[in-house]
């Protein structure tokens, strides 16, 4: 028999060790399994298992479950035109002490990343881990009730066309927020699907708040009307009060059927 040639030898067992490297890193996992925990450590993860959003949808504004963190609970409000996150607001975040400018901080970016994303599948901010579980957590709620409503909408089809004009007159009143001044409730009539008229029956009252009170909620009345929704500006001045009378508008919305 032939002997091998000692080049030929060293080729084929050069070539075999060049395929077993490729072999091993096929193998290889895709992602560090350990990035994921160096980021934010044993906090709460961020992203939701099962993110909303896209055509399902549906359009309308609709709040979520107020999620409970260890400094406070965040409650998100989100808006939904054609299927995708047009707004999306904290209705309550953690406050008091350090949280106050951790809230501030986070909270802008969170409702960025949010209409940026189009669902609940969000990074946490830096510094603000339990708040963007939270507020991942609070989106998700609302997203998955847009998606619901979208969903008994479908099956009404034709008959719900011009279903506006026959919706009569409703008059609702709203949950009582609490606010750091005092309550703030408000009662909202609705018209042919339309806010027709909006009146706040408890404000913060007493010392500096009557005065506050007094300029304040006749410009959220008129607010409320011309934007046809609980999405509308603060009034200058009167930050905490118009936090409460949007939340109590909405809540009242909210069992008017948005």
């Amino acid at each position: 028999m032939r002997k091998s040639h000692p080049v030929r030898r060293a080729v084929l067992a050069g070539a075999a060790t060049v395929s077993g490297i490729v072999l091993l890193l096929s193998l290889k996992p895709a992602s560090d399994p350990g990035s994921a925990s160096a980021a934010g450590g044993a906090a709460p993860p961020v992203a939701a298992q099962s993110p909303q959003g896209g055509r399902g949808a549906g359009s309308g504004t609709v709040t979520g479950d107020a999620a409970r963190t260890q400094y406070g609970p965040v409650q998100v409000r989100v808006t939904v035109s054609g299927g995708k996150i047009t707004r999306a607001e904290a209705v309550q975040a953690p406050k008091g002490g350090q949280s106050d400018q951790v809230t501030a901080d986070a909270v802008p970016k969170l409702n960025r990343a949010a209409v940026a994303a189009g669902n609940a599948d969000i990074d946490a901010v830096s510094g603000a881990t339990y708040t963007s579980a939270g507020y991942a957590k609070s989106l998700q709620s609302a997203l998955d009730k847009a998606a619901a409503a979208a969903g008994s909408n479908a099956g009404a089809g034709a008959a719900e066309e011009g279903a506006g004009a026959g919706q009569g007159t409703q008059v609702l009143t709203g949950d009582a927020a609490q606010t750091q001044y005092g309550p703030v409730q408000v009662r909202v009539t609705v018209s042919g699907g339309r806010i027709t008229d909006v009146e706040a029956l408890q404000a913060p009252k007493g010392g500096r708040s009557d005065q506050v009170t007094a300029d304040a909620v006749p410009k959220l009345n008129r607010a409320a009307v011309a934007a046809g929704n609980a999405d509308i500006d603060a009034v200058s001045g009167a930050t905490y009060t118009s936090a409460g009378y949007t939340q109590s508008l909405q809540s009242a919305l909210d069992r008017a059927g948005g």
